[in-house]
């Protein structure tokens, strides 16, 4: 099914909004498809343009966005249900041999037989944030294959035990109610990096509440995450208003990573509405572009978008204060819920440029700089990923139905004080 994006067929470039979408849905869901991991089918950290990595690195938080890639595929018969299967089982084997400590992924880990990859130093134990987005996958999994015959039972159960064994509150220092993102078995919490937002990590904090025997209790949230409000902004950017966190929003992944899943349509508790944070810190990103106070060639209504890529000297995270002239398609492509127009026009741009330099076989490159002509000739999975998911959110609801059909999301956001559409909906059958 490999699909040679840089030669898209003409009607397809100039064909309807619909048929572009999924023409770029697919091509980015080969990246987990075609090029994952040769044993494990687990996603690669990062792939080429054209060839693929010679290391062995799997990563945990990309393999959760690749979960829910081969959902959208198998809804939209890209692939067929006993492939489907099988990758799924092949995935679920390999994560079951995994190494993990006190139930957590590393953030890294060997494809081959689930050792670890050390991160840095530090950084070679738990990865609490990417073992969230891998759960985050899992969780949808388990509700679409939803029926009771013999091979949905043995699949969700797998899915259960491996969920059931993160001990969150494994991640809490003696004295203190905030969650940390790395713990060591040697070093323990001397990576010293407290999970609070606002950020890409409000993910962490629902799963956490989910767990009875390992689970967090509601002010871990509120004293931890939230900060008891001292995350809120509230400041004018641009003629936007952004509810909650840094200036100008930081990179646009805050708006995706924990929302392929988590719906922020109507999401709401004592902070913030989250469909307005994310529409808002998108129009913000957008109008960036715009503005453009940096004055880099080629930024504009047609071309923007900022948040973590590779760059000319490595991976960088950009964002309107952090600005290095490098545009992500990623970050327009993943925001097509929040600011779906914008978001069309630059699909639509990218579409003109040069296909051997913007695109390769899994769609759109990693990230360029229209100033300078740069081109990444690579594919990160955590950006390749929420194009699949938010695009198929935008197009059908598909993920974020899905996730938030679970009930143990809707029991952790009732006990954190959220209130959701989906939490006024009759319960679905528990297959916990």
């Amino acid at each position: 099914m490999h699909l040679r994006f840089d030669l898209t067929p003409p009607e397809v470039a100039q064909g309807d909004d619909d048929v572009l979408l999924e023409h770029i849905q697919r091509a980015s869901f080969s990246y987990f498809w075609e090029g994952a991991h040769p044993e494990s089918g687990l996603a690669r950290d990062r792939s080429g343009r054209t060839t693929d990595p010679d290391n062995d690195l799997v990563a945990i938080g990309g393999s959760g966005f690749a979960f829910m890639a081969i959902l959208v595929a198998l809804e939209r018969n890209w692939v067929t249900q006993k492939s489907a299967r099988e990758r799924i089982n092949l995935m679920l084997s390999a994560l079951e041999r995994t190494k993990r400590y006190h139930g957590v992924f590393p953030h890294f880990i060997h494809g081959a037989d689930g050792s670890t990859i050390p991160f840095s130093k530090l950084d070679d134990g738990g990865d609490l944030v990417e073992t969230s987005f891998l759960i985050q996958g899992l969780i949808c999994v388990r509700q679409y294959f939803d029926s009771f015959s013999a091979q949905d039972r043995t699949l969700r159960e797998r899915i259960n035990h491996i969920c059931r064994a993160v001990q969150w509150n494994s991640h809490i220092k003696p004295g203190e109610n905030v969650l940390y993102w790395h713990r060591s078995p040697k070093y323990r919490f001397a990576r010293n990096v407290p999970i609070q937002g606002w950020n890409e990590a409000l993910i962490t904090y629902i799963l956490a509440t989910t767990s009875e025997e390992h689970g967090i209790a509601a002010d871990t949230y509120h004293d931890g995450f939230a900060r008891n409000g001292a995350f809120l902004n509230g400041g004018d950017y641009y003629g936007i208003k952004l509810p909650l966190g840094i200036e100008y929003g930081g990179p646009l992944f805050f708006a995706h990573y924990s929302f392929c899943g988590l719906d922020p349509r109507a999401l709401i508790d004592r902070y913030a509405d989250y469909w307005q944070q994310n529409q808002n810190h998108s129009r913000i990103n957008y109008l960036h572009s715009v503005h453009n106070p940096n004055n880099y060639a080629g930024y504009g209504p047609d071309c923007w978008g900022l948040t973590s890529s590779h760059g000319p000297n490595g991976y960088v995270v950009s964002s309107p204060t952090s600005d290095f002239g490098l545009i992500a398609p990623t970050a327009a492509l993943s925001s097509m819920p929040y600011t779906p127009v914008e978001s069309m026009q630059a699909l639509r741009h990218f579409m003109k440029m040069p296909k051997r330099k913007i695109a390769g076989r899994f769609g759109f490159v990693d990230a360029f700089s229209p100033a300078s002509g740069w081109f990444a000739r690579t594919y990160l999975a955590i950006d390749q990923g929420p194009i699949v998911a938010m695009i198929e959110n935008y197009r059908s609801g598909l993920i974020w139905n899905l996730f938030m059909s679970a009930p143990e999301i809707k029991d952790a956001l009732s006990k954190l004080g959220f209130s959701s559409p989906h939490l006024e909906k009759a319960s679905e059958p528990n297959h916990l």
